[in-house]
């Protein structure tokens, strides 16, 4: 649940809220790029420092903090996995190299979870819709992503209801064995299925009404046009990813452990 809350966008008016998207998106991706060429811990938590004033300017701290709260666990996964691969691949031995490698992996998971919670956080659904029609994709797999955005979070908090209401009436789902737990989780599933299969019925029926693909040519109610300030902070966007690749073939940056 906590998962999905450092996802869900927050309508607050702030500056980051009011930059085009397609430029918070080159700032998620550009993050992720230098994620991706650097393996050492320190340009990681870097990148994790820089994310910090962006959350705070765009009063999206708290949800931020959640979004990496709840990658701790996916990140400690990937850590033992990578500690055990390594481990008996290399004839039951473990290095310290090994556990850097592990930790770097795990450091760097967290930094891309937490840069693209802030373009989530940040970008309406509709304007997610927008930036993927700039970008020619179609409208057919536009509409079905935009929808599965905006009904997860409706769903898990459905689900989240269901849950209390059955457990107000006797409901426990937390004793047992794994296989009783399965079984208990039934009258949950059940009462979900049947409100997703509702409102897929009410979707389809609206979208008939609304004669959904019966023009090719469509056009949007609002269009994204970029300011001053966004070809701005997109040129500096350009210019640090540029610094970050020459630093990368260029500079030889030396890991915590030599």
């Amino acid at each position: 649940m906590s998962l999905l809350e450092g996802f869900k966008f927050k309508s607050i008016q702030s500056p980051i809220h009011k930059l085009d998207p397609r430029v918070k998106l080159a700032m998620s991706f550009s993050i992720f790029l230098i994620s991706m060429m650097y393996i050492e811990i320190q340009i990681s938590i870097l990148l994790l420092i820089i994310q910090l004033p962006i959350a705070y300017i765009a009063k999206i701290l708290k949800e931020w903090i959640k979004s990496l709260s709840s990658s701790l666990f996916l990140a400690a996964f990937v850590f033992f996995m990578n500690i055990g691969v390594s481990y008996f691949s290399s004839g039951y031995m473990l290095t310290i190299f090994d556990i850097y490698n592990a930790l770097a992996l795990s450091i760097r998971l967290i930094t891309l979870f937490t840069a693209f919670s802030i373009f989530l956080l940040t970008t309406t659904p509709d304007e997610l819709g927008l930036v993927m029609n700039s970008f020619r994709i179609p409208y057919d797999f536009t509409f079905a992503f935009i929808m599965a955005v905006r009904f997860v979070p409706v769903l898990v908090g459905e689900l989240q209801t269901i849950l209390d209401a059955q457990k107000s009436r006797g409901l426990e789902i937390e004793k047992g064995n794994l296989i009783k737990r399965i079984k208990n989780l039934i009258p949950v599933f059940i009462p979900l299925l049947v409100n997703v299969f509702r409102r897929s019925i009410e979707l389809a029926e609206a979208l008939e009404v609304k004669a959904f693909g019966a023009s090719k040519k469509r056009t949007n109610f609002k269009e994204l046009k970029m300011d001053k300030i966004d070809y701005i902070l997109l040129i500096i966007i350009v210019i640090m990813l540029v610094i970050a690749i020459y630093a990368r073939f260029i500079i030889i940056i030396k890991p915590l452990i030599a």
